[in-house]
């Protein structure tokens, strides 16, 4: 059975509120760094993609290459991107974060996270666990619909169904892992 029209559109409508929303805190927090948003979505990108070439990154925030150069200029300067040689092709480079740029996108999650844990003081965690879920999934049909920086829509399901096991990413976040034998309750 499909999503209605109503609802289609009431789904809308509270995304782009959400994301007000989302840029009104982010910006309260932002006194308190010296990175914009805009810098702070690069770095993202490049923490939860590993080492990727700036026109896949590009790709991927759905921008183009000039319009991330600047971000990658500044972030180079501050010492939180680092290029290195790509090993398929001599003449392109592979960004990665630098420890620094690990260490300040870690910090940036665990400010944002204390902000939004003070927020939701009222909620259970029951409810925060299924609001995350929802966004998490909806996040997944979001990018399988979109364009994907390499031209490969992702495997059918990858990533739809988080686990409660996870280890901590490139990001400095905690990224579903069967692998790993860190439960959610150990950390």
């Amino acid at each position: 059975m499909s999503v209605g029209q109503s609802t289609a559109a009431e789904l809308v409508h509270n995304i782009f509120d959400l994301q007000r929303a989302l840029r009104a805190v982010t910006a309260a927090s932002m006194k308190y760094s010296e990175l914009g948003p805009a810098h702070t979505g690069v770095l993202f990108f490049i923490g939860e993609g590993g080492p990727l070439r700036a026109s896949a990154l590009a790709a991927r925030l759905g921008i183009g290459p000039s319009a991330l150069s600047r971000q990658l200029a500044d972030l180079e300067q501050y010492g939180f991107v680092v290029r290195t040689p790509d090993p398929m092709d001599g003449r392109a480079c592979l960004l990665s974060l630098s420890p620094q740029g690990r260490a300040c996108l870690a910090e940036t999650y665990e400010r944002r996270a204390e902000t939004l844990r003070g927020i939701l003081a009222d909620w259970t965690e029951g409810e925060a666990e299924a609001a995350s879920l929802s966004v998490q999934q909806l996040t997944v049909a979001l990018r399988a619909a979109g364009p994907h920086p390499d031209g490969v829509p992702p495997a059918a399901g990858s990533g739809a169904a988080p686990t409660t096991l996870d280890t901590t990413g490139n990001d400095g976040r905690h990224h579903p892992d069967p692998a790993s034998e860190t439960t959610k309750e150990e950390r």
